[in-house]
C-alpha cells in the first residue's frame, strides 16, 4: 500500500466525517498531533468517534476503545502506519 495515498485518503475522510469543509487535505499536516490545538482542526471526542468509523469503512480496521484509539490516531503519520500494519497483518 501506498502510504502517502493513504495519508491524503485520510486526511479527506476526516475532513468530510468531521464537518471539517473550510480545510483541504494540504492544510492538514502529517505530523500534528490531531486532537491538539497546533493542528487547528479542533477535533472534539464526536470528531474522534466519526473518525474511527470511517476508518472502518475505508479500510475495515477497527481501534479498540477509547485509550487505543487515542494512542493510535495521534498524527496522520502514525495513523497511516497503523492501517499499513493491520492490513499486512
Amino acid at each position: 500500500m501506498d502510504k502517502n495515498k493513504i495519508k491524503q485518503e485520510i486526511k479527506e475522510m476526516i475532513i468530510q466525517e468531521c464537518e471539517k469543509d473550510e480545510f483541504k487535505p494540504e492544510d492538514i499536516s502529517d505530523g500534528v498531533e490531531l486532537f491538539s490545538p497546533q493542528s487547528g482542526l479542533e477535533l472534539d471526542s464526536l470528531d474522534a468517534l466519526a473518525i474511527s468509523m470511517g476508518l472502518q469503512k475505508l479500510y475495515g480496521v477497527r481501534l479498540g476503545d477509547s485509550k487505543e484509539f487515542r494512542r493510535t490516531v495521534t498524527t496522520i503519520d502514525k495513523l497511516a502506519e497503523y492501517i499499513i500494519k493491520e492490513q499486512n497483518g
